[in-house]
């Protein structure tokens, strides 16, 4: 490795094991430089010190962490670190996985998992247009159910019966209902509100 290059570490601790000193050490020992410590865990954490080392990374740097799972929440997430990584030209090392991206062994093996993420989009893709025949073969359709959410339902009902019935201008019942004008004529062009919601509107709303 040339001068300016360097050794950095990733740490994170696991749902299981909230001790980071076992993979310091291993990080340590590996020649690690500096090494960032994430002390949150759980799928939707935004990993502030993950970002802050991929924005320290530099070309020619290596990224090294005790085990493939510290890295990625999922094969699809891992992957793209990775392809991110080599993009910029930075190695990759996990230790417990022998895995290097700087050796053509390293590569090979981090290329069977592309192929594995790969293989299960397909899968999953395949699956859910089989689900999709068979629901049209059965006379349903897929895809997000038309219309709106209950409540902003009625608020248009109630917009269509201001405007069409009592006559008001569109600025007034925007005011109204705390609504846009765009988002306003957009509930005009929604289907027409039925008897039962002209009788009982003003309880909706």
């Amino acid at each position: 490795m040339g001068d300016g290059l360097m050794k950095i570490g990733y740490a994170k601790v696991s749902t299981q094991d909230q001790n980071l000193n076992l993979q310091l050490d291993a990080l340590s020992a590996y020649g690690c430089e500096l090494i960032f410590k994430e002390k949150g865990s759980g799928k939707n954490m935004e990993r502030l010190e993950l970002q802050k080392l991929l924005s320290r990374l530099r070309k020619g740097d290596t990224l090294i962490v005790w085990k493939l799972d510290r890295l990625g929440r999922s094969l699809k997430d891992l992957i793209s670190l990775i392809s991110d990584l080599s993009k910029m030209e930075v190695s990759f090392v996990s230790l417990k996985d022998g895995i290097d991206t700087a050796t053509a062994t390293g590569r090979f093996t981090f290329n069977i998992f592309g192929a594995l993420a790969e293989f299960e989009r397909d899968i999953i893709s395949e699956r859910t247009k089989a689900g999709l025949n068979a629901a049209r073969a059965r006379g349903r359709k897929g895809g997000r159910p038309p219309g709106l959410p209950p409540h902003k339902q009625a608020i248009a009902q109630a917009v269509q019966l201001k405007y069409h019935a009592d006559k008001m201008d569109i600025s007034e019942i925007a005011k109204v209902y705390k609504i846009s004008k765009v988002t306003a004529y957009r509930y005009l062009k929604w289907s027409p509100p039925t008897k039962e919601i002209r009788g009982s509107i003003n309880d909706v709303i």
